[in-house]
């Protein structure tokens, strides 16, 4: 896949009601120029697949589409295969991913696992005024790319900075006199603004970064994907009028080695990004 092939992967993107913009295509295709691909049928792409590689410790598949008309060809398994050729040709020990109940079944044939489940919960609600106030201070992103790196299993600074650069004000900490208890970013994507990573590691804090989110946000409808098994995030999602959308399972081949904190995790950075 190159550039010139985001309008065919919007297009794709835009018939299944994904988020995802032309600049999350770039975000794929900046750090992982020959690990993205597109299927091809009489000229036409009509399935994309990603990869980014993360500190060399594992990689993350996602934006696995195949136009409607075409399934039932064995796209979607040829370009998950192509996927996994490319990562095992690059040595990466582990790749993971974020399942529908629809693809779970292929993807445990090519030999993934369950790692733990995720849900998307939506927020719809009438328009508002947005509460605009300044970005992070360096010191504030510095804080966050550590304790992401520990909580993620690798550091993914380049995305974070990317995500953040262009919604600063979405970029929140919470702190304690000695600590960072709280952390939150968020994106502008086509149909809602989305939250995450969004990490709390307590109620208050949680509690916190959610209603700032939602005070500097002026969209309509909010994405959160939240660890089913965090304590924190669910209750907190449903008393702001959040509910519950789809699931999804996170899953991963190979070896495991760097599964970072989840326990902390509120809500992850999207299906598409780990």
């Amino acid at each position: 896949m190159t550039r010139a092939d985001i309008p065919a992967g919007m297009r794709l993107k835009d018939i299944a009601g994904w988020n995802q913009t032309p600049v999350d295509w770039e975000r794929f295709l900046a750090p992982s120029p020959d690990g993205c691909f597109a299927a091809e049928v009489e000229g036409r792409v009509v399935g994309t697949a990603t990869t980014i590689v993360y500190e060399g410790r594992f990689a993350w598949i996602g934006m696995v589409l195949v136009d409607p008309v075409c399934r039932g060809r064995g796209i979607g398994t040829r370009l998950l295969e192509k996927t996994i050729e490319h990562l095992d040709a690059l040595q990466v020990p582990a790749m993971k991913l974020d399942a529908t109940p629809q693809g779970k079944p292929i993807y445990e044939k090519l030999g993934f696992v369950t790692e733990y489940e995720i849900e998307r919960w939506v927020l719809r609600r009438g328009a508002s005024a947005a509460s605009v106030p300044p970005g992070p201070t360096a010191a504030d992103l510095g804080a966050i790319l550590a304790l992401d790196r520990e909580i993620f299993g690798a550091d993914r600074g380049e995305l974070l900075r990317s995500v953040g650069g262009d919604a600063p004000e979405f970029t929140l900490v919470v702190q304690s006199p000695d600590k960072l208890t709280g952390y939150a970013l968020g994106r502008r994507g086509s149909r809602a603004d989305h939250l995450g990573p969004w990490m709390a590691a307590d109620e208050a804090s949680g509690r916190q970064l959610l209603d700032e989110f939602l005070r500097r946000s002026a969209r309509e409808v909010i994405f959160v994907d939240c660890l089913q098994s965090n304590p924190l995030a669910r209750p907190l999602l449903r008393s702001r009028g959040f509910e519950f959308a789809r699931p999804l399972t996170r899953m991963y081949r190979g070896r495991n080695a760097h599964p970072g904190r989840p326990e902390l995790l509120c809500a992850v950075l999207g299906p598409e990004f780990g």
